[in-house]
Parts: structure tokens; C-alpha cells; sequence
């Protein structure tokens, strides 16, 4: 996979304790990578990264903060890595709301923190930026935005996202201009679900949550439209991304929206439903609607990520589903080890991407 640019290459991943973070981390150890990860410790009961001890697979954790000047450029120049995938940030729509301050810190001036620390140390080659879909302004078009179109933001969360792809921008250009200097790309998923993620006001955990707690499942905007994709999807977009950055340098150094196909775009009803489908069990009721703002439809336009990486989806939104389902399931019937059974899910999606490429 990859060429094997990961094998024995030395990787620091910002937000390695979050839920992508430790995908990502279990598959850059599978892949051979010496992963050092840099982050806050979880804050979700239960966590992956706890549960799976990541900590025990990985090369090096650092628990620390992306605001953290000092200790951020240590950890970077102590590791000396080739590449960094920066995923650490305040994730959640709704909590930008009630801390605007800590969004902008931590999404804006942390990211300029670990590009700066990144610039500064020599042995860095490439930086994958990850971003979000909804760093794009909102008006609720029935079309998949381009990586062309304006950035924006309604809420916080969304406008600091939008800063974060105008400032990387601006960076690449003011600093990144050398032959020799690192390869700067930045990356928009869509809404990403799986197995592992507990975060509050998210719908699969909280169908998760509810189901496993005999309770009924809360929605809140069952008609709101999503593109809806399993976590490994934007993560072999990322790998990809990356490998890229460090064997052909600036010519990939620029945005890249991973979306899902456009049958994996589906209302908040719709992928609930589908859960408790394949779970078994569970029951939807409707809450009341949120006073908070947050989008009714937004969709992702994947042509360039096709077209210039050969990056496709390979998942169906009914795999996604059923693959992150069989994840809860038996991580509340304890049954298995659960750090064995995700390297399985991942070494299955490689196979169906080998496969989906060959043909």
C-alpha cells in the first residue's frame, strides 16, 4: 500500500487520541510508520484510543496542546518526522457556539503553531492539513462544492475551518515557495462515521449510545443531508495524499474535498433507520429541533481528488453502515480484541481498494 512511503518513516500525528486521530494511528503502525502522536487526552468515556491502548502500539504519545508553543516545537524537533498529518481541533458544531474563543484558538492558531513548528524543522517534508467540508460557504446547493468555491461559515466551528484553508493558503505561498521547502496539502471530508467514535451530539454514537443503554435514539434534523462515509474512507485519502506530497513534492501541495459517491449521501433519518437495521434493535424518536443553526444540505464534489490522485470511494453507505454497526457490537458484547478486529476492518478495506483500483 502506498508505495510503502510509510515503512519505517517517521510520522507525527496531531489529534491522535480523537477518533480519526486513532484510525489513523493503527493504520500508519500497519502500514510500518513510527507514529509519535501529539495531543490532549481523550475527552469522550469511552474512548478508543483508551480502550484499543494505542499508546502501547504507537512509537511515542505526547499528551499536549496544539497551543502549547513550547512544547509543540519541542516534540517536532525532538522527532525529526517526515511528515506530519495535523488532525487536532475542536471538532464539534454545536460547542463552537458556547466556545467561540477556544474554537478559533485551537482550529486557527494551533494550526498556525504546528505549521510554523513544521516550517522550522528541517527533516519535514510533507504536511497534510486536515480540514472539513464545511470550511465551504453554505448555500445549501443542491451540487457538491469544488475546492474552488469561497470558503465561509455560518457557525464558528465552520468560519474557523474556513480561516484554516485561507491561512494554509497564505502560508504555502509567503513560506513554502522553495524547492527544498515542505509540501503543503490541505484535505475536506465529509461526515465521517465508524466504529470508535463516542462524541456527544453526533448521530452514530448517539445511536450507539441509546441502543446500548435501552433508551430511544434522539434526532434532532432528520431531514438534513450529509455525505455520509466510513472513517477509512478520507484516511486512505490522507495516506494517499501524503504519500504524494513526498514523492512528487509541490505538485500535490494544494486542497483536496474525499467525499463519498453520491449514493453514500443520505438524510440524518435515512443512515438512523439503516443503524438500527442492521443492528437489530433500537428505536428513533424526534427531538426538538435545534435553536442552533446547522446546515440542512451539503454535499462534497470529489472530481479533482479522482481525477489528479486517483482516489476513489469504495464503500456503499450500506457497507459503512454495517461495517461500523459490527464495530459497536462487539465492542459492547466483549467478545474480542477490539485493537485486533479494527487492523482486521482496515486490512479488508485494503483489499476491496486493491481491488476497486485493479479494476
Amino acid at each position: 500500500m502506498y508505495n510503502d512511503v510509510y515503512k519505517n518513516t517517521r510520522v507525527l500525528l496531531t489529534g491522535h487520541t480523537g477518533f480519526k486521530g486513532s484510525w489513523l494511528a493503527i493504520w500508519l503502525t500497519k502500514l510500518g510508520a513510527k507514529v509519535c502522536g501529539y495531543s490532549l487526552k481523550p475527552n469522550t468515556v469511552p474512548s478508543m484510543f483508551e480502550s484499543l491502548k494505542i499508546s502501547e502500539k504507537i512509537h511515542q504519545s505526547i499528551i499536549g496542546d496544539i497551543l502549547d508553543e513550547t512544547l509543540l516545537s519541542k516534540t517536532i524537533q525532538d522527532f525529526k518526522p517526515k511528515i506530519v498529518f495535523h488532525l487536532a481541533a475542536q471538532p464539534l458544531v454545536r460547542l463552537s457556539y458556547t466556545e467561540p474563543l477556544l474554537t478559533y484558538k485551537t482550529n486557527v492558531i494551533g494550526t498556525l503553531n504546528v505549521l510554523e513548528a513544521s516550517r522550522s524543522t528541517p527533516s519535514v517534508k510533507a504536511f497534510v492539513n486536515v480540514t472539513t467540508d464545511k470550511c465551504y460557504e453554505n448555500k445549501e446547493i443542491k451540487r457538491g462544492y469544488r475546492e474552488d468555491d469561497p470558503m465561509g461559515g455560518y457557525d464558528m466551528y465552520s468560519s474557523s475551518k474556513g480561516c484554516v484553508e485561507i491561512m494554509s493558503s497564505s502560508f504555502r505561498r509567503s513560506f513554502l515557495q522553495e524547492e527544498k521547502s515542505m509540501a503543503l496539502a490541505t484535505a475536506r471530508a465529509g461526515n465521517v462515521i465508524g466504529g470508535g467514535d463516542w462524541s456527544q451530539d453526533r448521530l452514530i454514537p448517539d445511536c450507539a449510545r441509546a441502543i446500548n443503554q435501552g433508551i430511544d435514539i434522539k434526532i434532532r434534523n432528520p431531514g438534513s443531508v450529509r455525505p455520509w462515509q466510513h472513517v477509512l474512507e478520507p484516511l486512505s485519502g490522507y495516506l494517499l495524499l501524503g504519500q504524494k506530497l513526498l514523492q512528487d513534492g509541490k505538485k500535490y501541495a494544494d486542497g483536496f474535498n474525499f467525499g463519498p459517491s453520491e449514493d453514500a449521501v443520505l438524510t440524518v433519518s435515512d443512515v438512523a433507520q439503516k443503524f438500527i437495521q442492521n443492528y437489530g434493535k433500537g428505536k428513533i424518536t424526534v427531538g426538538e429541533k435545534s435553536q442552533l443553526h446547522e446546515a440542512e444540505l451539503l454535499m462534497l464534489n470529489i472530481d479533482k481528488a479522482k481525477n489528479i490522485l486517483n482516489w476513489v470511494p469504495t464503500f456503499t453507505a450500506n457497507e459503512a453502515i454495517d461495517l461500523t454497526v459490527e464495530w459497536y457490537k462487539h465492542f459492547y458484547d466483549k467478545d474480542i480484541d477490539m485493537y485486533d478486529f479494527t487492523i482486521a476492518q482496515i486490512t479488508e478495506y485494503e483489499e476491496k481498494l486493491k481491488w476497486d483500483i485493479q479494476n
